[in-house]
């Protein structure tokens, strides 16, 4: 989730990956990949993150990793497989749920918003805003986040508060238009929750219930779900932590993330997030036209975001709630996957940041 007052956290991550050069690795060499992958994740600790979970894949050897602590009051150290907020990685499950509405040709990309929510956006908005345009974050309207979360005071206050899917709209919808519909690629959460509204509308069941129809049972997802408003994770977990303006980090492990919805409330795991990733870009979750029409575009695609490295083009996502951040890359050709996870936001981390980047391109690229 991109927010006002923690916005800066993402910014320039996936670019720190484009500025570092790599070369792939050869096969023989993934063993030691490995124990240099876990001693980057310790590099990171060391620069100041709390704790780090993560899953690699070279072909078919599959590397978890972890680093530092799940618990600071405890010490409780992290392991590979805990669960963990992923945020805006939410988006690209979402994305493939209206892209396989798509293919059944129960919704239009190129149809107005309108037609599927009728009165929710202003009439002339509406009907000039069309479903490509909220999954590609071409709608120009505000991101609903800057009218939740002003000040830091406002994570506390917010921590047991329950939202509605169209109170988030319009929230959305009171600030600050970005551009005219299609003109511009402007991010905004607003879009998914409009998204995922769409998806009800359409189906009649919840986001959670044909995300989990579609996607999670199929390939047997276990760890990921929706927590609707239940404020706790329901398995082994890290704890979220923010580093305040104090400089202490504050515990927001327990939140109710109907907050995030569609747009960035889903639970997982390393190893879920790269399952699910790599059957979306094998085309197994969907027909080639709509996977096509998914990873066309940057920075971004249609609920998928874009790095061009030095080995070569990736697709992912990156994700960020109060505590909790992910970031989740794959090469196009499917060799290698990388999803890490971090259990502190904080405002300025410039260490954290650069090893940070020194692990995901050394994890994709070798």
């Amino acid at each position: 989730m991109s927010m006002t007052i923690i916005n800066r956290l993402l910014a320039g991550a996936v670019a720190g990956l484009l500025a570092t050069g790599a070369t792939i690795a050869p096969a023989a060499a993934v063993t030691s990949s490995f124990a240099e992958l876990q001693g980057l994740l310790e590099a990171e600790h060391a620069a100041g993150m709390p704790g780090l979970v993560a899953e690699v894949r070279v072909g078919s050897a599959v590397w978890g990793g972890a680093a530092g602590v799940a618990d600071l009051r405890t010490g409780r150290p992290a392991r590979p497989g805990l669960e963990h907020r992923i945020g805006s990685v939410t988006k690209t499950f979402v994305a493939t749920t209206v892209l396989q509405l798509v293919a059944e040709r129960r919704v239009g990309l190129d149809v107005p918003v309108a037609d599927y929510l009728p009165g929710v956006l202003p009439a002339d908005l509406g009907a000039r805003t069309t479903v490509r345009m909220l999954l590609g974050h071409y709608s120009g309207i505000g991101d609903y986040p800057d009218g939740i979360f002003r000040t830091e005071a406002d994570f506390e206050a917010n921590r047991h508060r329950t939202f509605r899917p169209a109170e988030l709209a319009a929230i959305g919808l009171a600030q600050p238009r970005t551009g005219e519909p299609g003109a511009a690629y402007h991010y905004s959460n607003t879009d998914y929750i409009l998204a995922g509204m769409l998806v009800e509308k359409v189906t009649g069941h919840t986001v959670a219930a044909e995300v989990d129809r579609r996607i999670l049972r199929p390939l047997r997802l276990g760890h990921t779900y929706f927590p609707g408003t239940r404020a706790g994770l329901r398995g082994p977990h890290d704890r979220a932590y923010v580093q305040m303006a104090d400089g202490l980090p504050r515990d927001f492990t327990d939140y109710d993330m109907s907050w995030g919805w569609a747009a960035g409330a889903m639970v997982s795991t390393p190893h879920d997030v790269n399952v699910f990733y790599r059957a979306l870009l094998a085309g197994r979750l969907l027909p080639p036209a709509q996977l096509a029409e998914m990873t066309t575009g940057t920075p971004n695609g249609l609920g998928l975001s874009y790095a061009a490295l030095p080995c070569g083009p990736a697709w992912g996502h990156t994700g960020t709630v109060i505590g909790h951040s992910t970031y989740t890359f794959h090469l196009a050709d499917g060799t290698r996957q990388v999803t890490l996870d971090e259990n502190l936001i904080q405002y300025t981390a410039p260490g954290i940041a650069a090893a940070r980047a020194r692990f995901i391109v050394a994890a994709l690229c070798g």
